[in-house]
């Protein structure tokens, strides 16, 4: 279901760049290609398949309950809140994983996303379903396969650590994993509310999975909290890129030293933290993110939680240009980063790099693009 672009301008302060969008340069953000390296699969559940899985399960909530959950106003339903629901009432069977897996990629395929990775919670699914990891896995790649059979959108699945879980469930995940190895299951994330539990909690789970060969990432710094949080998914868990990271900002030294290193951090635009926290006249000109790129950093915009947020992929990239007033050279370069930080193999990783920027250029030129005045 493709997030119609009012709805997501609903959902953050006006722009003060100085920029008006034409119909034009918003069907380049829905063709220019790209990658989504930062989405949680639970939050991209369709509004309609919201409602169809509670009925199959008899789930204890309202039409009402549940057109709640996607109404972003001044105190919108809590993110995390309703992917506990989903967990805990909707995604029973195989097939409901499976259904989710490919409508995402599905509605991230029409606008011309070639390819996502996308995050899935196992801790939770095995526990309050009684599933087993194997065939849930296996339902999420069928989805993938169907996905790119239709598509033609590549996908690879990122079982992530539920940080509010015991470490212990976090080394049972990877073990799990390491049991049921499977080419589109590349690598391990870690998610959920990062406040009271600091990523070293995990160290020993991100040390088995690294010695079993898997690519890592770790949102850090999501939450207001310290930038050793950072630091310490880098240089101590060993991450392959960083997702949020904002904090980095209160450390420039070692914010210029990642830029240095081309550590890819996949950022979000509509994050509710910062939306929450920073006065709405100033959101924009002071989010960590416009910090981060002036600072060198690689970064790569992202969704989250597309339908939860609001916004689709062109989305959070006409939002980048709209509201935070890079210019198209800096998306152009968010981009080939997004290319750079992904998993994919090398071999498609190379043509990627020869194809996509040639046909950025041909979709951006002739268009009005205007200076900033943020």
């Amino acid at each position: 279901m493709t997030i119609p672009i009012a709805d997501t301008l609903a959902t953050v302060p006006p722009a003060r760049t100085g920029r008006t969008v034409t119909e034009a340069q918003r069907a380049f953000f829905r063709a220019m290609p790209k990658v989504e390296l930062h989405c949680h699969l639970l939050g991209a559940v369709r509004p309609q398949t919201f409602a169809d899985l509670a009925a199959k399960h008899g789930a204890p909530m309202s039409g009402a309950e549940i057109e709640a959950f996607y109404r972003r106003g001044a105190k919108p339903v809590g993110v995390l809140h309703v992917l506990r629901a989903l967990e805990r009432h909707l995604l029973l069977e195989p097939d409901d994983f499976r259904r989710i897996a490919y409508e995402y990629l599905e509605d991230a395929a029409a606008e011309s996303v070639r390819h996502a990775e996308f995050f899935w919670n196992p801790t939770a699914t095995l526990r309050d379903t009684g599933l087993a990891y194997r065939e849930v896995q296996a339902a999420l790649v069928a989805g993938i396969a169907e996905a790119a059979a239709d598509h033609g959108i590549s996908g690879l699945l990122i079982p992530s650590i539920d940080r509010e879980a015991d470490p212990a469930a976090a080394l049972e995940m990877v073990e799990l994993m390491a049991a049921a190895r499977h080419p589109l299951v590349p690598g391990i994330g870690i998610d959920y509310r990062e406040t009271d539990r600091p990523p070293e909690l995990f160290a020993e789970a991100y040390a088995l999975a690294r010695r079993q060969g898997l690519r890592l990432t770790a949102h850090a710094g999501e939450f207001g909290t310290p930038w050793r949080n950072v630091e310490t998914v880098v240089d101590r868990l060993g991450v392959d890129r960083v997702d949020h990271g904002y904090s980095i900002v209160d450390n420039p030294e070692l914010m210029r030293g990642y830029a240095d290193r081309r550590m890819v951090f996949t950022v979000v635009p509509t994050n509710s933290y910062y939306l929450r926290t920073l006065a709405p006249e100033r959101w924009a000109a002071e989010h960590p993110i416009r910090r981060m790129a002036a600072a060198g950093l690689a970064i790569h915009p992202n969704t989250d939680d597309p339908t939860l947020h609001r916004v689709s992929p062109a989305g959070a990239w006409e939002l980048m240009y709209s509201h935070l007033g890079f210019g198209i050279p800096d998306l152009r370069g968010m981009m080939t980063a997004g290319i750079a930080g992904s998993w994919a193999d090398a071999g498609q990783r190379s043509a990627w790099h020869a194809q996509w920027p040639a046909l950025f250029d041909t979709l951006a030129a002739g268009l009005d693009w205007e200076p900033s005045t943020l």
